[in-house]
């Protein structure tokens, strides 16, 4: 379970910076890689999309580990 909230959280944070330089400069470093909106890069989108609700679930799970 480790594996897969680390590759979320870093999956995550991926998208958080390439919208910060979106919101900044213009520029989709997603697009600039992989090319815009090409197979791979709608698979990366999809992915973080798919991290960023992954994700959701740590409140539950701070929740029970907190007293």
């Amino acid at each position: 379970m480790k594996v897969l909230d680390y590759t979320a959280l870093i999956l995550t944070i991926t998208g958080a910076i390439n919208w910060g330089l979106v919101g900044l400069f213009k520029f989709d470093l997603v697009a600039f890689l992989f090319g815009n909106l090409s197979w791979l890069s709608r698979i990366i989108y999809i992915l973080v999309g798919l991290s960023g609700l992954y994700l959701c679930t740590f409140f539950s799970r701070l929740a029970d580990t907190n007293p």
